[in-house]
């Protein structure tokens, strides 16, 4: 409620903040977070390392997403293209004989990553063991 001076002729009212209310919610918000502060225990990220693996894979069967979402299969330097209905299919016929053999995947980075994931999808439902991506480290 705005403070009314009554000096002079008539009454008029003071345009003023009354800082007083906002200072005490500072305040009480400042208690609180200084209470609270020592109770929030910070959260601990167990990130995986990379560790070295015991044997090499006998096989590396790549996956390379092209930019017009088509897929390549390269297995024992031979090329072939498929699509993703036959790509679980076709990893399995290029991993029969093989008990050690990886599959990894390759793509651009102007690939939409929704491809990749649907790759990794399409492979880990399947069963397919061994998936991992390919990365090119920048100079």
């Amino acid at each position: 409620m705005p403070a009314i001076s009554s000096r002079g002729r008539g009454r008029r009212t003071i345009n003023e903040i009354n800082m007083v209310p906002f200072i005490d919610v500072m305040l009480v918000l400042l208690i609180i977070f200084m209470v609270t502060a020592p109770m929030i225990t910070p959260s601990v990220v167990d990130l995986p390392s990379v560790g070295k693996a015991a044997k090499q894979p006998d096989q590396v069967i790549q996956i390379v997403v092209q930019m017009d979402d088509s897929l390549e299969m390269v297995s024992d330097s031979k090329t072939q293209k498929i699509n993703l209905e036959s790509l679980a299919n076709s990893v399995r016929v290029a991993q029969t004989g093989q008990v050690n053999s990886a599959v990894v995947i390759s793509a651009d980075r102007n690939v939409k990553y929704e491809m990749v994931v649907k790759v990794m999808d399409t492979l880990q439902r399947s069963g397919i063991q061994r998936v991992g991506l390919s990365v090119q480290l920048a100079p």
